[in-house]
Formats: structure tokens, C-alpha cells, sequence
């Protein structure tokens, strides 16, 4: 399904974080190693089985932690009835270890992802806003694509919801701001501004 995993590993600590991984949890593990990273926080964006649906396995081969919005608990106790929807077999679930919340840290290393509750897509979107050496990255879950948002036909989606979310949360955002989204090429929040019709229309 293409879905865009991440990850953030610190030069210093060899500390990493994971975020949204969906599946080939054998190529995370590779690049882990060849990196010589050690996972620390697995940060799930919302609990949509292609951004989820690997969690369990990478946190049975490295002990790592699974964090994910407290909203989207009964989502992800759903994954039968996601893989069905899209014919696929249900991956196993695990027990979520923290509950993201908005204004959370996520520290690794010199590495501090902030989180930020952007509601919409699914009850308990969120996104991570992490800054570097050069510029902000926005790590954007299904909240915001390039030239389009997420899709809010799905279980718990709610269309005012995103759009207050994409206005409140990251409109205020820098233009600069490189965004990651979920699916398709990385973008800027100043592309987006400029681009990206449903929020011209805000």
C-alpha cells in the first residue's frame, strides 16, 4: 500500500525511532542494522493497518515500545475487520505500551519529536514536528498530502474535523517546513499554502 515509514536515527547515540511501520519489517530491521541503530520508541501516527500492521513484529524483534493516540485504541482493535475491507490477512496485534497525547516529547538523543493531535482522518491522528540542523520536518500521517488531505470516508473520519485540524495545527506552521506524509513525494507547508486546493479553500 506504499504507505511511508521513517526513520529518525541520533549520529551520536545510535538511538532510533520508527514511525508508521506498516509492513516489511525485515527492510527496518536491515536499515536498523546497517545504521547500527538501536530502536528505542515505535510512533504510530494513527491505526490504520497500513501504517500499523507491523508494529507488533518489529516490537517482538527489538523490545521497542509502541506508542499511539489514546483515540484510536478501538481502531486498532479493528484490524480484522481493516485487513477485510482490503483482502488482505490480519497481521497480530500487541498491547500499545504509551498514550500519545498533544505537546508530548519523544526523545532520542538530540532528536525531540513533538507531537501534535491532528483529528480527522481517524479520532487520533497525530503528526510529529521534528527540527534539525536545517529545516522542520513535519512527519504528517494521513493528515496532509501532497496536493490533497486524508481521506475521511473511513472508520471514524470526519471531514470538519481534518480541516479544522489542517488550519489550527499546521497552517500556523512555517512554509519551509519539509512534510512527510503518509503516502506519496514529501512536500512543503508553503507548497501546500500555495497548491493544495482544500487548503486554499481554508
Amino acid at each position: 500500500m506504499q504507505c511511508n515509514c521513517s526513520i529518525l536515527g541520533d549520529e551520536t547515540t545510535r538511538e532510533a525511532i520508527v514511525v508508521d511501520p506498516g509492513d516489511d519489517i525485515d527492510e527496518i530491521l536491515a536499515i536498523l542494522a546497517r545504521h547500527q541503530l538501536r530502536l528505542q520508541y515505535i510512533v504510530i501516527t494513527h491505526a490504520h493497518i497500513d501504517h500499523i500492521g507491523g508494529a507488533k513484529k518489529l516490537k517482538d524483534a527489538t523490545g521497542a515500545p509502541i506508542y499511539l493516540n489514546e483515540r484510536d485504541i478501538e481502531l486498532y482493535q479493528m484490524m480484522g475487520e481493516q485487513a477485510h475491507f482490503i483482502g488482505t490477512p490480519t497481521p497480530e496485534v500487541t498491547n500499545v505500551d504509551v498514550l500519545l497525547r498533544e505537546g508530548d516529547e519523544i526523545r532520542c538523543g538530540d532528536i525531540h519529536a513533538s507531537v501534535i493531535e491532528t483529528p480527522g482522518h481517524t479520532p487520533g491522528s497525530v503528526c510529529l514536528l521534528v527540527p534539525n540542523s536545517e529545516r522542520m520536518t513535519l512527519i504528517a500521517g494521513d493528515t496532509l498530502f501532497r496536493d490533497s488531505i486524508g481521506r475521511t470516508d473511513l472508520w471514524g473520519g470526519n471531514y470538519r474535523q481534518i480541516l479544522r485540524s489542517l488550519k489550527d495545527k499546521l497552517l500556523p506552521l512555517d512554509d519551509a517546513v519539509i512534510v512527510v506524509p503518509g503516502h506519496g513525494p514529501l512536500t512543503t507547508v508553503g507548497r501546500e499554502r500555495e497548491h493544495n486546493p482544500f487548503l486554499q479553500a481554508l
